[in-house]
């Protein structure tokens, strides 16, 4: 389907291709790619418009949602009419759906940690086992097959289930949250593989994390419980039909993706400011109390089943309570040298995170024309990365050497049959291989190893060197594999690897601990790569309940996103764009100033009159795929042409379902419509479920008949002059929610409606393509 309203023309592109009409102007335009700016859909195909884009590792096409309230005479009857119970009810149900989302997610949430820790922990719990029998090659054997076949089978559900829950998620998350739509985006479908495929993905030893997923998870949670009910399943509640719109169920999935950050890293403060930050479009202060009551319940109910594991009965889960890798043990003072040296890190942390970006731009890039191959290809992709990745988790710690154990130790060394910083691996007794602790633990667990405080000479620098190429080549390879996988995880490890040498180094000019030099380093490759601040520096501190450390946090956050943003943008921009999803930006592009609002627009578009022949509205639905067309009234209903509204193509569908049609062009009035018709008959369907064109059984006879389009027609859309810069328009259309901004006539005499913009219309490959000498102004 397509999105884009008011075009005048239809391409006869065959296939999925063809979806390439646009509102203003119904031209595309075949410029090569060269940079990393550019979509990847435009090295591939002639159409440059946004109705296609990669969502996972598919391409579907796109739609644009409905943030606008439709003030049509159902709407002004249905609100009129109703009553301050039914007010109170529509309250209520917000609240228990915001608590259900922060149960269901935070159930979620530990279900993936009580997997992946018992999964991976047999898996290492087996190759640790057979190393102890100096069985050598038989340990590499079960590592790498257990691996392999956990990866493929995460691979198979994305390839074969729901190619949507491949990558990390966040990115198609905020392009919906920002108003793109897309099919199976957050169907049940890509929920399920998400969580599995995730399990399946992490505890196969992959540089990746759960945490992104865990955001699209919540997302996925949300947009079920928002659905408005369901005829199939027979909940069909009347309070559900509440949030049969678009404006509820974006709330809904704020809350989600803030449950999905709280449950991943266990941190409902940063889980809401992310929302705030990166993932929400449009905020509101309701908003802000709504995803913090989530989130608040997303932590209380992590908190009590953690507390059920710590009595034994989940296996080797539930040691890393609340909070996940506590350092506030360590007493943190700091003076002018120390300062120095978070300088240097953020400086690192900036150059690794752009390099990163563009690093990631490429191999994707590359991906893509193997995963377009089909979902053999995807399998085999990822099969090969895991084979990779367990050569180098198994054979790279055979370089380090065997290090005595340090002397006085409260814990076990070498730690055997369970996790922690002490492996043994190939060493004799009292003695451990500290490159081993680190590959052969799940992520979570080298983590927390690099963080752990009070080792400042337990891993060699030779080992550090080792882990953070690795690592950062690894995360590279393995984030465009069609399994879900998160960013955050490869990240963390790296720049707390790269933390942990920065202050081996300049360790006799400061006196820090380096512990907190890994905690460093992390905030500086997050700000480098994501271009995080506030939400990241929260995370981290409710990560390592390290209060003290929060202005160092905040320095090296800064300096570090300053860095690496004279290179780049930050990650999930560049993978919005580079999937060609139609992302609104805050503010407007610069060559946007040089035109207005007609320059982008042809017209006249497709329009009706305000009781029109239903011959008309069918042939027009069938040629087009708008989903909005202008209403006209003409003489003898009106004394000249004038605007009366916006007709949507989904209650055209339900009205020509209803045939409430005459004989005569006359107008039938509200009231004989809603004899036949209430105001949830309009109502937005849940994801697929819309009235289709092929679902109308339209007689022959009745195709020269009339129906009055007036009570259905919204008759205050948002409309600006032709002469409005193009980039006031823009502002308008992104910080409004719009679908459709119709665009009329500075002077009299003229149609009353010059075309209409939407979304496509600012974007700039569709500018820059009608006006190719703007290159040079970008």
């Amino acid at each position: 389907m397509d999105h884009q309203e008011g075009s005048n023309d239809i391409d006869g592109m065959e296939g999925a291709w063809r979806e390439i009409e646009r509102n203003g102007s119904g031209s595309y335009e075949t410029e090569d790619a060269g940079s990393m700016r550019e979509p990847l859909l435009r090295k591939r195909t002639m159409n440059t418009t946004s109705q296609i884009a990669i969502v996972g590792a598919n391409v579907c096409t796109i739609e644009s949602l409905d943030y606008e309230i439709v003030e049509n005479d159902l709407f002004e009857q249905d609100w009129r009419s109703r009553k301050k119970v039914q007010i109170f009810q529509y309250i209520v149900l917000k609240w228990t759906l915001a608590l259900l989302i922060g149960l269901a997610t935070g159930l979620v949430g530990f279900f993936n940690n009580l997997a992946v820790e018992n999964i991976a922990g047999f898996k290492l719990l087996l190759t640790s086992n057979l190393m102890l029998e100096q069985r050598y090659f038989a340990a590499f054997l079960a590592y790498c097959s257990i691996n392999a076949i956990l990866a493929a089978s995460a691979a198979a559900l994305c390839a074969y289930v729901a190619p949507a829950a491949a990558g990390s998620g966040i990115p198609e998350v905020k392009a919906y949250l920002n108003g793109v739509d897309a099919y199976s985006i957050l169907a049940p479908s890509t929920l399920f593989v998400k969580i599995f495929g995730s399990i399946g993905g992490v505890s196969a030893g992959f540089v990746l994390g759960k945490e992104g997923p865990m955001v699209h998870t919540g997302a996925c949670i949300a947009n079920l419980l928002g659905q408005g009910g369901s005829r199939k399943y027979h909940l069909t509640w009347t309070w559900l039909r509440y949030f049969k719109n678009d404006r509820d169920r974006r709330d809904l999935i704020t809350c989600g993706s803030a449950a999905g950050v709280a449950a991943a890293f266990r941190a409902p403060v940063g889980g809401v400011l992310f929302a705030l930050e990166e993932a929400a479009s449009w905020w509101r202060s309701a908003l802000l109390w709504r995803t913090f009551f989530t989130t608040a319940v997303v932590a209380v109910s992590l908190r009590s089943l953690i507390e059920y594991c710590r009595s034994g009965k989940c296996g080797l889960f539930g040691k890393g309570g609340l909070i996940m890798f506590d350092v506030s043990s360590t007493v943190t003072t700091y003076s002018t040298p120390d300062l120095i040296v978070v300088i240097v890190l953020g400086v690192i942390g900036g150059v690794f995170g752009a390099l990163f970006n563009y690093l990631l731009d490429r191999i994707l890039r590359t991906y893509s024309f193997i995963n377009e191959k089909g979902a053999p290809f995807k399998i085999l992709l990822t099969v090969a990365i895991s084979i990779l990745t367990s050569c180098c988790s198994y054979g790279l710690p055979w370089l380090a050497s065997c290090t005595p154990c340090p002397e006085h130790l409260q814990e076990q060394c070498p730690t055997i049959g369970r996790s922690g910083n002490f492996k043994n691996f190939q060493c004799p007794p009292g003695h451990y291989n500290d490159l081993a602790s680190l590959f052969l633990n799940t992520n979570d667990d080298a983590i927390r190893n690099l963080f752990s405080a009070g080792t400042d000479n337990e891993f060699h620098m030779s080992t550090l060197f080792v882990f953070f190429a690795a690592v950062y080549c690894l995360g590279l390879v393995t984030y465009g594999i069609a399994v879900p996988s998160g960013l955050f995880i490869p990240v963390i490890l790296a720049g707390s690897t790269y933390g942990r040498m920065v202050g081996t180094l300049l360790g006799p000019i400061s006196d820090l601990d380096a512990g907190l030099f890994a905690l460093l380093g992390a905030a500086s490759f997050l700000g480098g790569t994501m271009r995080m601040t506030v939400s990241v520096c929260v995370i981290l501190l409710e990560l390592t309940n390290d209060l003290l450390l929060l202005p160092l946090v905040m320095l090296v956050l800064l300096i570090s996103k300053t860095v690496a943003d004279s290179f780049n943008k930050g990650v999930y921009d560049q993978i919005v764009r580079m999937k060609g999803l139609p992302f609104m930006e805050a503010h407007a592009e610069p060559h946007m100033r040089h035109l207005v609002a007609r320059d982008v627009v042809s017209g006249p578009p497709v329009s009706f009159s305000g009781v029109e022949k239903v011959g008309t509205i069918v042939h027009a639905l069938r040629l087009t795929g708008h989903n909005g067309f202008p209403v006209v009234d003409e003489p003898p209903f009106s004394d000249a042409p004038e605007l009366v509204g916006l007709a949507l193509r989904s209650h055209l569908l339900v009205l020509l379902k209803g045939k409430r049609f005459s004989k005569e062009r006359v107008k039938t009035g509200v009231g004989e419509m809603l004899q036949r018709f209430g105001a949830f008959d309009f109502a937005k369907a849940g994801s697929g479920k819309g009235l289709k064109l092929e679902d109308l059984n339209i007689l022959e006879e009745e195709m020269d008949m009339f129906v009055d389009l007036h009570p259905v027609t919204n008759k205050s859309p948002y409309t600006v002059v032709e002469t409005m810069s193009l980039a006031k328009a823009a502002i308008l259309f992104r910080e409004l929610g719009l679908r459709h901004l119709c665009v009329v006539p500075k002077t009299p005499g003229r149609p009353p409606i010059v075309g209409i913009l939407t979304r496509h219309d600012f974007m700039p490959e569709h500018i820059l393509g009608l006006f190719p000498h703007r290159h040079s102004h970008k």
